[in-house]
């Protein structure tokens, strides 16, 4: 439970919760000023397709002790190789940003990989998100440039 009272669980996706992470990546993507034109000018990066979700590769934060509880962001960590993991989506609901969703989504992949044998998890963090990343024991590495701007490429190490 949080300050405010909030009670966060946390679950594998299903097929059924596509609309409701939709609706959570578009309102999470569109909430840092600085991307909301870029993004909007460019409406296939507002389109999550939940392609991690068959895969149970998606996992969701939802409200209350029932899995049925609201929706309030999301992560999806995909193998690349052997040992390393790719955190390719990490989104939580602007009303419940920074409240430990986004940090507890980490938590449940890094131990979700580590028991499965995995000992990094890597990420491109905006500039925007680097702060949270290195809070949360990610560690720089090196500037990219991707389709929406510059990033930084930066590694959470498992073991």
């Amino acid at each position: 439970m949080d300050r405010d009272g909030l009670v966060l669980g946390i679950r594998t996706a299903s097929p059924a919760d596509l609309p409701e992470l939709q609706r959570v990546y578009r309102a999470a993507s569109l909430s840092n000023p600085g991307d909301a034109l870029m993004l909007l000018a460019r409406p296939e990066y507002l389109a999550f397709t939940g392609d991690g979700i068959a895969a149970g590769r998606t996992r969701l934060a939802h409200a209350g002790p029932d899995e049925t509880g609201r929706v309030l962001g999301f992560a999806t960590a995909s193998p690349v190789s052997e040992s390393e993991l790719e955190l390719d989506d990490l989104f939580v609901d602007p009303p419940f940003q920074r409240r430990g969703v986004a940090r507890r989504l980490v938590v449940d992949a890094a131990r979700s990989g580590a028991a499965a044998g995995f000992r990094r998890i890597l990420v491109t963090a905006n500039p925007h998100a680097r702060s949270f990343y290195l809070a949360a024991g990610f560690v720089d590495g090196q500037g990219v440039t991707t389709p929406l701007g510059e990033g930084r490429r930066m590694r959470l190490d498992l073991a």
